[in-house]
């Protein structure tokens, strides 16, 4: 299965993406490791992105999606993939889209993660770091800096929500419970028994 996986910070991606990619069989692609092997591997696409990343500006979207097209065309992803982070605009996603009629695929399903912001709010804002024994917020993790993020996530990520819905492939999960149940509604969603046999997508 050819995946997506969305949703706001705080909302469990990270963890959900491993265990539902471990369960389909199939890689979970992050973006930041699709950046990270870029850049460490001295690839040209990496040292186009790391001008930009090294002036702290965003690396444009024609390097991104060429770095992901050329995540996805490797071996371990021919039977199917489920992405993290990407695409986070439109304008993404209409070039994953054509990146991946290029490849001969389509995606078979988009699922969204949701979470009420206030709960995102506390999960964010409750996390602690160790330093020098005590332990601290960080800067990026209170509240007023977390209600920022979500703003930003509303404006740029959240309009997916209806492109993919208008494409048929979107299926809205709540992420509120355990990890296990979270993860039983994606599968249930994706046509996948607990076990991760792929079958047809559950109708939204």
């Amino acid at each position: 299965m050819r995946v997506v996986l969305l949703g706001p910070p705080g909302a469990g991606k990270g963890t959900q993406a491993q265990i539902i990619a471990g369960k389909l069989g199939v890689p979970a692609i992050s973006t930041g490791d699709i950046f990270r092997a870029n850049v460490s591997g001295q690839t040209e696409l990496g040292r186009k992105a790391k001008v930009y990343m090294d002036a702290g500006d965003l690396v444009p979207d024609e390097i991104t999606v060429a770095m992901v097209k050329d995540r996805l065309a490797e071996a371990d992803a021919a039977g199917g993939f489920l992405l993290d982070g990407f695409p986070r605009t439109i304008a993404q996603a209409e070039q994953l889209r054509a990146s991946l009629q290029e490849l001969g695929h389509g995606l078979d399903r988009v699922l969204e993660l949701v979470v009420d912001e206030e709960e995102l709010v506390r999960r964010l804002s409750g996390r602690r770091m160790l330093v020098d024994g005590q332990m601290v917020q960080r800067d990026d993790d209170k509240p007023e800096t977390v209600r920022h993020r979500l703003e930003v996530y509303r404006e740029q990520t959240a309009p997916l929500s209806g492109f993919y819905e208008d494409e048929g492939l979107l299926a809205r999960i709540d992420a509120i419970g355990s990890v296990e149940e979270v993860t039983s509604r994606a599968l249930r969603a994706l046509g996948a028994d607990t076990d991760g046999e792929a079958g047809q997508p559950a109708a939204v």
